[in-house]
């Protein structure tokens, strides 16, 4: 009964356009009728629980060193540098598009405003050269989905909350397997792209002076990691390092920066922080009712027969994920779900925190798969290419990420021996 009430209330909030925070409120409220345990005060109280966590004060601080570095220069500087590297090879934009995307997914972790940036900035030269619009516009969304994976990474952070594990070795967790996503979408592109006729070779001068223009954007990456590696500073003092940075590059060296782009990066600063914040709190009173509920217990009941094949039951928990993330954004997933699946996780002996990655890297797959696909909107709006044939261009490369995904289930390896070597 009570998981019955769960999913409809869920469902029915989630068909009605319902904001996932209420809807999962009104899924907490739904549970305690059917308990007969409705108590404000416990929502109050979980509500004020769930936000109150020192470790989500680096949400709003990597989102604010991400919005400064799209207005104050760096990100402009960073696309620079590899279109002077790769620009003039057969469909060297493309290559490009995916260095900007690792390089910048290393900065913010923000698969939209990434994106945005790098499309706003790419689609229109990729046209010139007439490049295929869909085809340019869906390697623009293949590559945006690296920013969750490649630290430091908003989707990261809340779901090391969520499941109580370490953020700095989630972080770590993410660098190899978010450079060979680049490797992967630099393939497929090189396999589509092998008519498109060449440019101008950059000269060395040019390439000189592109790296000393970047250098200052491209030390923050080494400062952040170099920080976690080292144990200098914790996942929110790195936040905070990587804001300070970016305003003093942004207004002491490239001069860009002015106090109306400082106000307006706050204010979206201030909305993106607190829609994450108040999805998390709200969480929190779903998971706790949960708890009381013991719906973990009976998910575990259900898939248990599967405990003892722990790639089976991955497996099975990710095709499960890649249907929610065609409906439901990233972070209500992780909400969502976590709390659910951990504990059987647990009881499979599967590591924590491959689990949580992959789960995030699942999860940031649907950000470009149909029909709500976010990512796949932002390239869709800022490029003017429809959503449908943006669907289109997307196919291949997420075709190529998902057949990644699998290997990654196959040979954990790949996430778990360079976890171990960077943590160690």
């Amino acid at each position: 009964m009570e998981v019955a009430a769960f999913l409809i209330v869920l469902l029915a909030s989630v068909a009605l356009g319902v904001p996932i925070a209420f809807a999962l409120l009104f899924c907490s409220v739904a549970l305690m009728f059917v308990m007969d345990m409705f108590d404000p005060m416990i929502i109050a109280q979980s509500i004020v629980n769930g936000a109150d966590n020192f470790t989500l004060l680096a949400i709003p601080f990597f989102v604010f060193a991400g919005e400064i570095m799209n207005v104050g220069g760096l990100a402009k500087r960073l696309i620079d540098l590899p279109m002077k590297l790769v620009g003039h090879k057969a469909g060297g934009l493309g290559y490009v598009v995916v260095i900007a995307a690792v390089i910048m997914a290393s900065l913010s972790g923000s698969p939209a405003a990434d994106t945005a940036a790098i499309a706003a900035i790419m689609f229109p030269m990729m046209m010139s050269a007439k490049y295929d619009g869909p085809s340019s516009a869906g390697l623009i969304a293949a590559g945006g989905i690296i920013a969750p994976i490649i630290p430091p990474s908003i989707p990261f952070i809340v779901i090391a909350v969520t499941a109580g594990i370490s953020i700095s070795k989630l972080f770590m967790a993410g660098i190899v397997p978010g450079i060979l996503m680049g490797v992967v979408l630099c393939v497929v592109w090189a396999l589509r792209s092998r008519h498109l006729p060449k440019s101008d070779k950059a000269t060395g001068k040019e390439v000189w002076q592109a790296f000393k223009a970047s250098i200052w954007a491209l030390m923050l990456p080494v400062i952040v990691i170099g920080g976690f590696k080292t144990g200098v500073f914790t996942p929110t003092e790195a936040g905070a390092v990587a804001s300070v940075y970016a305003l003093f590059v942004s207004i002491c060296v490239y001069r860009e920066l002015s106090f109306k782009a400082i106000y307006e990066s706050l204010l979206n600063t201030a909305i993106t922080t607190a829609v994450i914040m108040l999805m998390v709190a709200s969480a929190q009173v779903s998971a706790y009712l949960m708890t009381i509920a013991d719906l973990p217990m009976l998910v575990a009941d259900l898939l248990h027969p599967l405990v003892d094949s722990p790639k089976l039951l991955m497996f099975l928990i990710l095709i499960v994920l890649l249907l929610f993330g065609m409906v439901l954004d990233l972070i209500p997933i992780v909400l969502i779900l976590v709390p659910v699946l951990l504990p059987l996780i647990r009881q499979a002996g599967i590591d924590e925190t491959y689990f949580c990655f992959m789960f995030i890297f699942c999860c940031a797959v649907g950000l470009i798969t149909p029909p709500v696909g976010n990512v796949l909107n932002v390239v869709s709006s800022v490029t003017k290419v429809p959503f449908e044939r943006c669907v289109l261009g997307i196919a291949p490369y997420a075709g190529a990420l998902i057949l990644f995904m699998f290997v990654m289930l196959i040979f954990p390896e790949i996430v778990i021996v360079p976890m171990e070597w960077f943590t160690n």
